[in-house]
């Protein structure tokens, strides 16, 4: 007992804290101390670091948001494009974008992840590697980190929820080939867009060593990476595959308003884990991309609204609709930079230039995007990811970033948003051209009239 009260003195007069020693331990006082004493000591001071554990609180809110962004596509895509067509197109359209998101999930375990977020080593300014391709390497007790220093997440939570990133993306470009396009046709494009126009510019934007974000381009959730990419594409396959059947002379009026509001009901809901999901931490910033992603849908909303009152005399339950998906589109880049008035701006200023876009635009360049995916998705990301260059602006009310300037912000957004647009529209217009000189874009005329639900797939959405 005194030789261990003796020990204890000695151990304390070094400044040694049992469990915390962070000095070299002096080999005149090791040698003094009990041979079981002087074994502890060696172990502590030679014990590596614990591998950090992940918080159970952010794991679960990663997990929701997954599930809201599944909420997304199916069936909030679906219902809200399959809502647009007429009713002899409904199933083809819920049809594609099912077929895009089992096919894109598939595409993204076995090396889609790993090109987004992989090292790319001499080409890391554009697309990573194969060395995670399969998901060689990920197990259960893998970890990817957070934005706060030392807290992670699993890094499977990690790779599905970026999964749902990646197949709403490319079940967005539905909407502009809708009632046209042959379903064989739209599924090989998908795949190949996946791999060389979605893959690149999320690596770009980012990862670390992507171009875009090496030079601090801003993108929370997916301005350039989601909805400009999706927008251009879109435009560029509506433009090659021409107008449909009758466009600019007949009627082509939505078969089902109801669906599109449920579908864009669901997308609401759904983006919260979309937006406040990418903060990838339940924390403050989580809830500041929550707030925001209520109060620019709902300004959207109501300019739309009353845009299209004074315009045509009435308010449309589609233009409300349509401007809600603008606000949810036009927020997504800022909505965990931007204070929440910078977030009622945003959605006020799209709502009346995607009404705008859907209209004045589509009449003057002449094109036939279905159902308006540059419009809302193209010209909204656009909107919001130059207006995220402005409102992340402390004096603004935003989060700020280091060594801000308004001037040199905007430029570095403007840098992303001419990128993304050349990238994605060239990788399109390539791979549609392709695809039209071997297996063909469009359905025959018959088929058209027909309705793809019948001429594609053999069944009928009502049977009255």
């Amino acid at each position: 007992m005194k030789r261990l009260f003796t020990t204890l003195i000695l151990l304390g007069t070094l400044g040694i804290s049992g469990l915390a020693l962070s000095q070299e331990v002096p080999t005149a006082a090791i040698e003094a101390m009990p041979t079981a004493m002087t074994e502890a000591v060696a172990s502590a001071v030679e014990a590596p670091a614990a591998a950090p554990v992940p918080n159970k609180g952010d794991t679960t809110w990663m997990m929701v948001s997954t599930l809201l962004v599944i909420l997304m596509i199916v069936p909030g895509v679906a219902l809200f494009y399959g809502g647009l067509v007429r009713a002899k197109n409904m199933l083809s359209v819920l049809t594609q974008v099912m077929a895009i998101f089992c096919m894109i999930s598939i595409l993204w375990a076995v090396y889609g992840y790993s090109l987004a977020f992989g090292d790319g080593g001499g080409l890391n300014w554009a697309i990573g590697d194969l060395s995670k391709m399969f998901l060689a390497g990920i197990t259960p007790d893998s970890t990817v980190a957070t934005f706060t220093d030392g807290v992670v997440i699993p890094e499977l939570v990690f790779v599905a929820f970026q999964l749902t990133f990646a197949a709403i993306t490319v079940a967005l470009i539905v909407g502009g080939l809708a009632e046209r396009v042959k379903f064989s046709a739209l599924m090989v494009f998908g795949a190949l867009w996946f791999t060389f126009s979605y893959l690149p510019i999320t690596h770009m934007v980012w990862a670390t060593g992507g171009y875009l974000f090496e030079h601090g381009d801003l993108d929370f959730a997916g301005g350039t990476v989601v909805h400009i990419n999706a927008g251009v594409a879109a435009l560029v396959g509506a433009i090659m595959l021409g107008k449909r059947v009758g466009f600019g002379r007949d009627a082509l009026p939505p078969h089902s308003l109801p669906m599109t509001m449920i579908g864009a009901s669901l997308l609401w809901v759904g983006w919260f884990g979309f937006n406040a999901g990418s903060n990838l931490e339940a924390t403050g910033g989580a809830a500041l991309a929550f707030i925001n992603t209520i109060l620019a849908t709902a300004a959207a909303g109501m300019s739309w609204m009353f845009a299209e009152w004074m315009l045509r005399g009435k308010p449309s339950m589609l233009g409300i609709a349509s401007g809600v998906v603008s606000g949810l589109v036009v927020v997504t880049p800022a909505a965990g930079l931007v204070g929440p008035m910078g977030a009622i701006v945003l959605g006020a200023i799209a709502g009346v230039a995607c009404l705008w876009g859907v209209t004045g635009l589509k009449r003057a360049l002449g094109y036939d995007d279905s159902l308006d995916v540059f419009g809302i998705h193209g010209l909204g990301g656009i909107i919001g990811a130059i207006g995220t260059g402005i409102f992340v602006s402390p004096a603004l009310g935003g989060v700020g970033v280091d060594n801000y300037s308004m001037g040199g912000q905007i430029m570095t957004q403007a840098t992303g948003v001419v990128i993304t647009i050349l990238w994605s529209g060239v990788v399109s217009l390539v791979l549609f051209k392709l695809i039209d000189m071997t297996i063909g874009l469009r359905v025959s005329e018959e088929h058209e009239r027909e309705g793809l639900d019948t001429a594609s797939h053999g069944e009928r959405a009502y049977n009255f």
